[in-house]
């Protein structure tokens, strides 16, 4: 017999947009969003600082299957440097652990711009994610433990400077999966000679999600259920990144039951490394094509 007071969970799916306030961790964000929807499931699509705002994708339901695809996606950020002092984190949260008198100038400052683009090493911030000996650094960090971490290979597509003043430097970067703009800031702070560290961030896109669509957290809190419902994106709004296929209903129950399925026609793909199967708009499974078949990965319940 159910408890009183506990609430019935639904087996419902899509994406919901959120624009993650300040000081609110990713996990806090998912759990709130997971409650307001009374969701069976629910994760979300990349990590965000607590001192981070903007673009958080939360999936709901059988759009989690398609976490890996948004996370590979393109990101782009907006981010002030504050010049003259480095923190142990990296940003706003740390404490000052250097300082320095020097203030790059604008055209200094563009000058270096083109040496952080492309495919650069970069070394991710001492508090970060990243597992050393099967722990966090950042537990260790705090812990008080020395913490080195290898650098890895990232790619930057663009990263301009957006203002511009004594103090304070305002960029917008757009980069690949496993890019640090922390890190990104203290090692172009170093490179202008001087010391520097994120004041403000913003994720401005993740994939195909952007500011447009974003929803803010006390806009979801003051909806109806019906409301909060009408503003999800469904489960192929996540699989923008990969080609549509689209299939019959025998060959939709074909690919659900795990099995792959030829596809025919003139337009048919004979070979895809990476695609998703849709039926009347749903998306059935994501998989490859090969020979002509479409085998099935990992398949959807919608």
């Amino acid at each position: 017999m159910q408890a009183a007071g506990k609430r019935q969970k639904r087996t419902i799916s899509g994406w919901l947009v959120l624009d993650k306030p300040y000081d609110m961790t990713s996990t806090q964000a998912v759990g709130k969003v997971r409650w307001l929807f009374a969701a069976a499931k629910a994760g979300h699509a990349g990590t965000l600082d607590p001192l981070a705002t903007g673009i958080l994708p939360i999936a709901l339901g059988e759009a989690t299957k398609a976490v890996p695809h948004v996370q590979d996606g393109r990101k782009v950020y907006r981010f002030e440097v504050r010049w003259g002092s480095t923190t142990s984190t990296d940003d706003a949260e740390g404490e000052v652990v250097a300082v320095s008198d020097r203030r790059p100038a604008e055209a200094e400052i563009l000058a270096a711009l083109p040496q952080f683009t492309g495919t650069i090493e970069q070394v991710p911030p001492t508090f970060s994610a990243i597992k050393v000996g099967g722990e966090r650094a950042y537990d260790l960090a705090r812990a008080g433990e020395a913490v080195e971490l290898k650098p890895r290979e990232i790619a930057i597509d663009s990263l301009g400077l957006v203002a511009h003043d004594v103090e304070t430097s305002t960029f917008e970067v757009t980069c690949g999966k496993g890019t640090y703009v922390r890190a990104l800031a203290r090692d172009l702070a170093e490179r202008l000679g001087t010391r520097g560290h994120v004041a403000r961030l913003h994720r401005a896109a993740v994939g195909d999600f952007h500011d447009a669509d974003a929803v803010r957290l006390a806009d979801l809190e003051a909806m109806s259920p019906a409301e909060r419902d009408a503003v999800l994106k469904p489960v192929a709004a996540g699989l923008g990144t990969l080609c549509e296929v689209r299939v019959r209903g025998e060959q939709a129950t074909t690919l659900r039951n795990g099995n792959p399925v030829l596809l025919t026609g003139g337009g048919a793909p004979v070979a895809l490394d990476a695609a998703w199967a849709s039926f009347a708009g749903e998306v059935v499974a994501t998989g490859s094509v090969v020979r002509g078949q479409f085998v099935p990965r990992r398949v959807f319940n919608l």
